[in-house]
């Protein structure tokens, strides 16, 4: 058993798919409806940068996800099979659901470079800068980021919002509370901690209004059953109804992204091989949830021709 997996924000990079859409009119294809849904050129900014625009929410939620959907497409159209015929779920971590069910057939690619837009928009302007932040704990497990998050919100907010594997929790919410779990990381037996760079605190509470205008734009978001299971962030669990999956995407803007969990079930459920599309980062991940399992990252045109030989 296989599952397909896409990657979320921290994983974009300038030059992005200019490799992939040079040598595929496939890839090609799937950059210029996105740039079209949305009406600006994200594929220049994709493959020229400025690193610091290509990272703002806004750009790099969509970004990842076309990039992640072209290299699946090219997988698809070169190897002549479908998503269908080669796994048995998807999963994506945080932005990189809504890859997932664009590459199930859930979403149509439209929709979900719109959705995304929207998405990163609406998180940015959830919190103002400065007020919100995100650190990472490594060495860390589960239940010791939820104690030391406890012990350091002090009447703010100050969560788990990313369990990513079993060394490896990111926790977020105001900006003092995550500055005092840094400053108590040791004390909780917890090897480093350190500030993400990133904009906002995402995957806490205080992204409710950004949740909010999710569940306004999902609502009015065309949905179908995917091809196969999604295992969604929030639950850790699969599923395959268009309503349900829908409630979830808007549960997910302020709920615990729960990875591990995630990949433990797929692991448990018979999944043996792991693909991740348009990156690296969640291969590493995987090998550290369910080290028995193979990992394969497809990113340039080679990497897709291995895999395809491969099968």
């Amino acid at each position: 058993m296989r599952a397909f997996i896409f990657p979320g924000q921290g994983s974009q990079a300038v030059g992005m798919g200019k490799a992939l859409a040079e040598s595929s009119s496939t890839a090609r294809e799937v950059f210029e409806e996105v740039d079209h849904a949305l009406e600006q050129n994200l594929f220049k900014l994709m493959c020229e940068g400025p690193s610091d625009e290509l990272t703002l929410t806004e750009n790099a939620q969509p970004a990842i996800m076309a990039n992640a959907v072209a290299t699946l497409r090219v997988m698809e159209k070169d190897g002549g099979k479908s998503l269908g015929d080669l796994c048995s779920y998807v999963a994506g971590h945080s932005l990189g659901e809504y890859s997932a069910l664009c590459a199930a057939g859930a979403l149509n690619l439209t929709t979900t470079a719109e959705l995304l837009k929207l998405r990163g928009l609406s998180m940015q302007k959830a919190v103002p800068v400065g007020e919100g932040t995100m650190a990472v704990l490594l060495g860390a497990d589960v239940k010791k980021a939820s104690a030391l998050a406890h012990a350091s919100a002090q009447g703010e907010i100050c969560t788990v919002a990313n369990d990513n594997d079993p060394t490896q929790v990111v926790i977020s919410g105001h900006a003092g509370a995550i500055d005092r779990a840094i400053a108590m990381a040791k004390d909780h037996g917890i090897k480093r901690a350190m500030l993400l760079p990133v904009s906002a605190p995402f995957h806490c509470s205080l992204m409710a209004p950004a949740a909010e205008a999710m569940e306004e734009a999902l609502a009015e978001a065309s949905i179908f059953p995917p091809v196969v299971p999604l295992f969604a962030n929030v639950t850790a669990a699969p599923v395959s109804d268009a309503d349900e999956i829908r409630n979830l995407l808007v549960q997910q803007v302020t709920g615990t992204v729960r990875w591990r969990e995630s990949i433990g079930h797929m692991a448990e459920a018979g999944v043996e091989q792991f693909v991740e599309f348009g990156g690296k980062v969640l291969s590493g991940m995987v090998g550290r949830i369910a080290p028995e399992a193979e990992t394969v990252s497809l990113v340039s045109l080679a990497d897709i021709e291995a895999f395809l030989k491969s099968l």
